[in-house]
């Protein structure tokens, strides 16, 4: 008889995990509140425009591709991949352009023009950090269920590659003078909602990634990636229920048993899976009595990520500007502060603004465009009255695209909009304090101090998500996924998929 599984939310973790455990002879039920498939990695649809809801850049597809090769299939033949080049187009006071590339030619060329004297600089971060990358994916790809994990001999040889101590921002001061040029290398500290100055310096990988591994686009938006997993759940016999909410995890004598939807059917199971935002589930779907470490006090007490205020445009226009544009505020450093410390409204904040329509003709009709635009902002620990604030900040965000870049007239072209506000985030999409890259990731809530993949508080509980071990982003959440379900495969002890124990001992030593 085949052992069965639920899965609470289908975004890209849970879609991992049911792909991988529906291959293997599970039976998968994944209970998803939403009418669409993908939570944040899902699609928005106004009129005949459509707009990735959440992330929108693809790093690291080996990940993905490693998920669909374990089920027997190949990514391309579910998703048109297609790769940017120059990656995206940073606008320093308005006016200034710089283009990342991986033409380490071009780089040079255009960082001796822009910043001279730092393309040694450059070279040497290409070269230290490559180094920094090798030794600490690996760590990020195992699960943490003890502090006894770290001490296995590749992870302590590892360690020096953290640059405990060092700030992303600190660690960039040490390979180039020109601040501008450091936070071209420091900004994607936003793919984890924290500061660059507060950042880890293990995170330069991440601007690595980018300048070795490149970054990606799924045409149909990123959100074609979670459809494709969802009809591979169903091809190998596993369910997705839409517009089917749980309303509690049922926990007895200490295991998980199962669940009750919101319309109050039980649903029992040999494993829970949980996919939703982590403390938006402890405190929704998880009672108290069952929580002696997570209690809602313990929750409030941890550290979260920024907040992102979001327009989707759909305009009547074509415009001439790259797939990503990233629009920094005339002082970055100020900007940053505001929204992680002080956690006020910005005066002058930075902009993301995806073009997808520049290389993607599926999103909007001919001769108009998709616009997305994203503006961090603090999370609602800050007590913003989004409701009061919403209509100028949105007036103040058109403004400043007037102001910065070349859409001068983008307000007379709209024809759709939508706005997500942190409030929004958080009553709407189910995202606590509206945190939307989830628990931050200061060294004390990584690895395995940060929620385990193999469930704490009661037994065959599993986490994936941003919310777990390895953290936010996509291919981490990929490799959330990955991780408990092989988990769960090797405590069903059907050998099948990746075998953790032996990673274990091959790479760290019998523990």
């Amino acid at each position: 008889m085949r052992k069965k599984v639920i899965i609470v939310g289908a975004g890209p973790g849970g879609l991992t995990a049911g792909m991988l455990l529906s291959n293997n002879g599970f039976d998968v039920q994944i209970f998803e509140k939403n009418s669409y498939i993908g939570g944040r990695n899902g699609s928005i649809k106004m009129g005949d425009y459509t707009f990735d809801i959440g992330p929108t850049f693809l790093m690291l597809p080996e990940v993905l591709r490693d998920v669909f090769r374990f089920t027997g299939r190949k990514l391309e033949d579910y998703v048109e991949i297609k790769e940017i080049d120059p990656f995206y187009r940073l606008r320093f006071k308005g006016k200034v352009d710089f283009y990342p590339t991986k033409d380490r030619d071009s780089m040079r060329e255009q960082i001796e023009k822009l910043f001279p004297g730092d393309a040694k600089g450059y070279d040497s971060f290409i070269e230290k950090e490559k180094y920094k990358f090798d030794r600490l994916f690996n760590c990020l790809k195992i699960p943490y269920d003890s502090i006894l994990h770290l001490a296995r001999p590749t992870f302590i040889k590892a360690i020096p590659k953290f640059d405990l101590g060092n700030t992303l921002y600190g660690k960039l001061s040490s390979y180039f003078k020109h601040k501008d040029l450091r936070i071209a290398l420091t900004f994607q500290s936003k793919y984890l909602g924290m500061s660059p100055w507060e950042c880890p310096a293990a995170f330069t990988i991440l601007s690595y990634i980018e300048h070795s591994r490149g970054i990606f686009h799924t045409i149909g938006g990123l959100n074609k990636i979670s459809e494709a997993m969802g009809h591979i759940v169903q091809e190998d016999g596993g369910s997705i229920h839409l517009s089917t909410p749980v309303k509690e995890v049922i926990v007895e004598n200490g295991t998980a048993k199962g669940v009750i939807l919101e319309n109050g059917e039980k649903v029992m199971s040999d494993y829970v899976i949980i996919n939703a935002d982590f403390a938006h589930a402890m405190t929704s779907i998880v009672k108290g009595e069952h929580r002696k470490k997570y209690t809602d006090q313990d929750l409030a007490s941890r550290d979260y990520s920024c907040s992102t205020f979001m327009l989707y445009l759909g305009v009547n226009k074509k415009y001439d500007i790259p797939h990503h544009n990233i629009i920094f505020a005339d002082d970055y450093e100020i900007n940053v502060k505001e929204i992680a410390n002080k956690k006020i409204i910005s005066v002058d904040h930075s902009l993301y603004i995806q073009n997808a329509s520049a290389i993607d003709p599926t999103l909007a009709p001919e001769g108009k465009s998709a616009i997305y635009v994203l503006v961090p902002v603090p999370n609602n620990s800050s007590k913003i009255d989004w409701e009061a604030e919403k209509d100028k900040f949105r007036r103040m965000v058109l403004d400043k695209i007037k102001e910065k870049t070349e859409l001068k007239d983008i307000e007379e072209h709209i024809e759709v909009e939508k706005i997500i506000t942190p409030l929004d985030w958080e009553k709407d999409y189910g995202v606590y304090r509206g945190a939307t890259f989830n628990l931050s990731h200061k060294l004390s809530q990584m690895l395995c101090f940060r929620p385990h993949n193999k469930f704490e508080e009661f037994k065959n509980c599993y986490l994936v998500g941003g919310g777990t071990h390895p953290g936010s982003g996509l291919p981490t959440i990929y490799e959330s996924g990955r991780i408990s379900a092989n988990m769960i495969i090797q405590d069903g002890k059907l050998g099948l998929g990746y075998n953790y124990k032996d990673i274990f001992e091959e790479k760290y030593g019998k523990s």
